[in-house]
């Protein structure tokens, strides 16, 4: 059920949601539709992210189509001054689009695997710093949200691209959570934990999905790390919140 309009807790906001055309980011960016935010929903294809658009819209939301593939590194770029010339600042970046670059050990991982797990997970987040951090600055509480996992810190055997890439974006928010302690922003890592996405299935194809927890249950952690109220940064944090 969407917020009551006078009881919005993201009324106005200008969100960024990559991979929001499926799983995690799709329950995000309707959750942050239904708070009052405009959710600019990013993914690869145009085609994926209509039907999103279109729930939002069914239930008086307001969001954004951009397609954009985020191992395009100039296109990523653009990504900043394409936003302020439109809107003059972003409010929220949640940071959830990822690939999970297939599981094998680490001496056999083929170099297109390790190449778009890192390119993707964590060069593209770097990239998107870099390009916003001018509109998340000219916001008057800027919040970024960067979706980890806890293979980060397990070393797990056969997951090297994905757990070195998470590992690496851990500290990427963390050195720009310290970078931005003294501004409006506040950059958190979420770690969503064990979630029924098409990623999920890939990982564990014999997993039964109803034993895990729905994309849909996590909107409420997002929502509270995207408010302007909340005051922490830096932190790793575990969903529920």
């Amino acid at each position: 059920m969407a917020a009551s309009e006078n009881h919005q807790r993201l009324k106005d906001r200008i969100a960024l949601v990559t991979g929001a055309s499926r799983g995690i980011g799709r329950a995000v960016a309707e959750a942050y539709a239904a708070e009052g935010a405009h959710v600019l929903l990013l993914a690869r294809k145009q085609e994926s992210l209509e039907p999103v658009d279109d729930a939002i819209r069914a239930k008086g939301g307001v969001a954004s189509i951009i397609p954009l593939d985020l191992g395009s590194n100039k296109r990523v770029d653009a990504l900043g001054p394409a936003l302020y010339e439109r809107f003059g600042h972003l409010d929220i970046l949640v940071a959830n689009a990822g690939v999970l670059g297939g599981l094998s050990p680490l001496a056999h991982t083929p170099d297109v695997n390790w190449d778009r797990t890192i390119g993707i997970n964590l060069n593209a987040n770097w990239r998107l710093i870099r390009t916003l951090d001018p509109l998340l600055k000219r916001s008057d509480a800027g919040r970024c949200i960067f979706v980890t996992s806890h293979v980060a810190h397990s070393a797990r055997a056969y997951w090297a691209p994905y757990s070195v890439s998470k590992a690496a974006l851990e500290a990427l928010a963390l050195t720009y959570a310290n970078e931005t302690a003294e501004t409006p922003i506040k950059v958190n890592l979420l770690d969503p934990g064990a979630v029924a996405t098409d990623m999920r299935a890939e990982a564990y194809p014999g997993e039964d999905p109803a034993s895990l927890k729905t994309a849909e249950s996590l909107a409420e952690s997002f929502i509270k790390l995207a408010e302007p109220t909340w005051t922490e940064t830096g932190q790793r944090l575990e969903a529920p919140l």
